[in-house]
């Protein structure tokens, strides 16, 4: 049998988009042809296509019509107009997490802590109504590019779950660090919120994937988020806030730390954490607490090797794990942090429903529902932590 090639095309060219590729390398499933790379920043774009030798587009346009599949790697203010430009074109969409939001009126003193949340989650319904209403039309799909759903230990879960018909009763997951590396990150016009849906979006797709697959399982049906409660801060921002230039503090409008209490529509619960407080490197694990077992998901940094360094500059020159503020010590040193974050796995399965049409896990039914989660949670915590309901998809 002729083995089958996929072209892909880039938009974007900044850090997504440069793990994207790399991910693109492991891809076994089939050949992946990359076409190019489109981005407004055409300096950036032109970079980007000289170092790994691939065509730069003068258009989004052109770049689609020239490919199968695009991948949507820059700041989530774009990704409808891109998703929905593929689907159109029945083209699919792979799209990076979180999938769409809310980002501002457009007005110079736009203010996302002062904007009214209602409005907030009304736009962001919207979009993902338009996305799902093109997806529906076109013979592409989206692939939403959540990793923690695809990472090793969530997809052994999975398997624990659907073997065992486990009941799920609690999830507790949280993403933290020191803060995004990314310029955008802080203005709610690029980024469509803080730590509660940059980070909390993670853990919160997982915790809503392996309740889908527990319904699956279970009864037929996945089992869907019917309210949540929420408290969001902007911690750094703090009048007495004492700044000793470890954490990230210029956020202009957004929170760094968040919480986030789910109740699904079978009783059961989650609670997830997220925030820019954390030292020591990236802080991403899972705990699902079951009615037959008990796991711990951890993602990063998590125990596969343990290193002693004496001198920091002696690991000048070495990677040891993402966001950690010194390499002295003892550290966990990622021997393949892509593969245990899932990267490698996602873009496989994204083949191949491109390829060969298997049912994709990230699909926009479960993004749509971590968005709609994510601004009724805004909506809580302007309403002082009250229950708001949850549209599903």
């Amino acid at each position: 049998m002729e083995r089958k090639t996929v072209r892909t095309g880039i938009v974007g060219a900044g850090f997504a988009a440069r793990f994207h590729y790399e991910a693109l390398k492991r891809v076994r499933c089939v050949d992946v042809d990359v076409a190019g790379v489109y981005a407004i920043d055409a300096d950036m774009a032109k970079t980007y296509g000289a170092e790994r030798g691939v065509k730069v587009y003068g258009s989004l346009e052109s770049l689609i019509d020239d490919v199968d599949v695009v991948h949507a790697v820059v700041p989530p203010v774009a990704h409808e107009e891109i998703a929905v430009a593929a689907l159109e074109r029945d083209t699919f969409a792979i799209v990076e997490k979180p999938l769409t939001g809310y980002f501002g009126d457009g007005s110079k003193g736009f203010n996302g802590r002062t904007f009214p949340k209602e409005k907030m989650l009304e736009k962001a319904l919207a979009s993902i109504d338009r996305m799902i209403a093109a997806e529906k039309k076109s013979r592409g799909c989206i692939c939403y590019a959540e990793n923690w759903v695809y990472a090793p230990a969530i997809q052994k879960e999975r398997e624990i779950i659907e073997k065992t018909a486990a009941q799920i009763l609690w999830i507790h997951g949280e993403e933290a660090h020191s803060g995004s590396h990314a310029a955008t990150y802080g203005f709610w016009k690029f980024s469509g919120g803080g730590s509660l849906i940059g980070k909390g979006c993670h853990p919160l797709t997982a915790a809503l994937y392996l309740k889908r697959v527990e319904g699956r399982a279970r009864g037929g049906a996945p089992i869907k988020p019917k309210s949540v409660t929420s408290r969001c801060h902007a911690l750094t921002n703090l009048e007495a806030f004492q700044d000793q230039g470890h954490l990230r503090s210029d956020y202009t409008d957004i929170e760094d730390f968040s919480m986030i209490h789910v109740t699904f529509d079978d009783g059961t619960i989650a609670t997830i954490f997220a925030s820019e407080i954390i030292m020591g490197g990236i802080h991403n694990w899972l705990e699902v607490a079951a009615n037959n077992h008990r796991t711990i998901c951890n993602i990063n940094p998590n125990t596969g090797m343990c290193t002693y360094n004496p001198v920091d500059a002696q690991f000048k020159d070495i990677y040891v794990v993402e966001k950690t503020g010194t390499k002295q010590g003892w550290s966990n040193p990622a021997p393949d942090e892509d593969h245990f974050t899932g990267y490698p796995h996602e873009m496989e399965a994204f083949y191949r429903t491109i390829a060969f049409g298997d049912p994709v896990e990230g699909n926009s039914g479960l993004a749509g529902d971590t968005i709609s989660a994510i601004y009724s949670a805004y909506v809580s915590d302007e309403r002082g932590g009250a229950e708001v309901a949850v549209k599903t998809y």
